[in-house]
């Protein structure tokens, strides 16, 4: 009986730090979306070449994923869960320093080594929650609440950074971002202590049989690659996770461009009787701000256009002390709402995640991974298309003014809840001793973020609402693995 509560014990001590490492996970990767912004007002990125930090962060699962599964196997939970902490401290510090250097390049490396410790993390909780909760439908159970922390994180992340650096103009640079990033570094810092200090179970360690016969040859790393990608069902599930990935991160960081999106414009290519044109266009209300501004000894910075219409920044042009004109210097798009409450939105996507995933962790122990995720997957579908064809009309909810199409995209986290909870549980199960290679697989199948520019691309091509056919090819995807694809057609011994 002692026995019995000391392990106990020791499980929930060990889902706890499980659960704490989740937040982690999301909190730091939903970086790359405000820091996206920033790139493409600071540098004047396109929105493709905006989303590499997103993209460096999950190449990195690619290279790490397999490597981490065997240091998963090798050394234990606990070891991996160590170096992934410190790893995420390093990244961090280098993106801290790309604000100092004002260096793009440098905060995409520091994105890459990033996500080496997200991979790292992610290898350490699905599995073991999923391992803690005796796998099925209760497996599912622990890895949908855990996920629910990890939403949290993701939803605290871009309204953290919103409300850290305020509106983003041309003007901010990523050294604006430096409170969150020290914010980050200390969980980290913290984290690392609190996994030290913890017990954590060592179910999948190799045996020394096991470690036997791989250091006399009777197995490799190639062998049980081949033999965990045997089993149809985890194959079409590492691709569904690809592709998954691309859609919860997709869908908010193409509404985060959608409601910030705005155009430089070259002072030299305007002429002169543009510039004209342009200062008649101005009506009494502006030219009465102007006027107060310059009574007040204020200089007037930009014309607020009215919400759901395109307005411009300008610089006034003078000749002798009398304004003659302006230079046009930025668009600002009718769907444009500033970096704050794009933030709030875009949170509002991640908080609805997480309260999908407590509702799929509440209801996970009586309703199966496969259905939640071909329902959720289907409308995750319809939302989007209501996204994609609504005309631009501009809401206000709890005080935030954004275009109401935000509205469905945000409602899609809902859909994305218990996805990535739910692929796994589905592909996992029946893997048996190849569970940590199965990891590694999945965990090199999150580079499926490299799609993200490509889905940036679409943007720039064919407008950033359009851009979310990707996403709605993925889905579809997705609801054909977990009606049909999913189904083990063999389990291990």
């Amino acid at each position: 009986m002692a026995n019995d509560e000391t392990k106990k014990g020791g499980n929930i001590a060990a889902i706890a730090t499980m659960f704490a490492l989740f937040f982690m996970i999301a909190f730091v990767t939903n970086f790359a979306s405000p820091m996206g912004v920033i790139a493409k007002n600071q540098f004047n990125a396109s929105n493709a070449l905006s989303q590499l930090g997103n993209a460096a962060n999950f190449i990195a699962y690619l290279f790490m994923g397999i490597p981490g599964g065997l240091i998963l196997k090798r050394k234990g939970y606990k070891f991996t869960a160590l170096t992934a902490v410190a790893v995420g401290f390093a990244g961090l510090a280098i993106q801290l320093v790309s604000g100092y250097v004002s260096s793009f390049p440098v905060y995409v490396a520091g994105a890459f080594i990033a996500g080496f410790s997200m991979c790292m993390l992610n290898l350490v909780t699905n599995p073991l929650l999923n391992t803690l909760g005796g796998g099925g439908k209760k497996g599912n159970q622990l890895v949908q609440f855990g996920c629910s922390l990890n939403s949290v994180g993701a939803t605290l992340s871009p309204i953290v950074l919103g409300k850290l650096i305020g509106d983003i103009t041309k003007d901010t640079s990523f050294g604006d971002a430096r409170p969150a990033l020290l914010i980050a570094m200390g969980i980290f810092a913290v984290a690392f202590f609190i996994v030290a200090l913890s017990g954590i179970p060592e179910p999948h360690m190799e045996t020394a049989e096991e470690k036997a016969a791989r250091l006399s040859g009777g197995t490799s790393v190639f062998k049980d690659i081949a033999a965990t990608l045997k089993f149809r069902h985890f194959t079409f599930g590492a691709l569904a996770i690809f592709f998954y990935i691309v859609i919860e991160v997709g869908v908010p960081a193409m509404g985060m461009l959608y409601m910030t999106d705005t155009k430089t414009l070259s002072e030299e290519a305007v002429p002169v009787e543009l510039v004209k044109a342009e200062n008649e266009k101005a009506d009494a209300a502006e030219k009465a701000a102007m006027a107060a501004a310059k009574a007040a000894g204020e200089k007037y910075v930009k014309a607020v256009g009215k919400p759901g219409e395109k307005f411009v920044e300008y610089k006034t042009v003078q000749e002798n002390g009398a304004e003659v004109g302006r230079k046009l210097t930025k668009e600002y798009s009718a769907s444009y709402v500033g970096a704050t409450v794009a933030g709030v939105v875009c949170g509002a996507y991640w908080f609805l995640m997480m309260c999908g995933r407590l509702l799929g962790g509440a209801v996970g122990g009586k309703i199966s991974s496969r259905v939640q995720v071909s329902f959720l997957a289907t409308l995750g579908i319809a939302l989007l298309l209501v996204a994609i064809c609504l005309p631009l009309n501009m809401v206000t909810i709890l005080g935030n003014q954004f275009p109401l199409s935000m509205a469905f995209m945000a409602a899609v986290g809902i859909c994305t809840s218990v996805m990535w909870g739910g692929i796994f549980n589905m592909a996992a199960e029946g893997l048996g001793k190849y569970v940590p290679m199965g990891s590694g697989i999945f965990m090199a199948m999150v580079f499926g973020g490299i799609l993200i520019p490509v889905q940036g691309l679409i943007a720039d091509k064919m407008g950033i609402l359009n851009s979310y056919w990707l996403s709605i090819g993925l889905l579809a995807y997705v609801l054909v693995y977990a009606l049909i694809l999913s189904r083990p057609a063999k389990r291990a011994e």
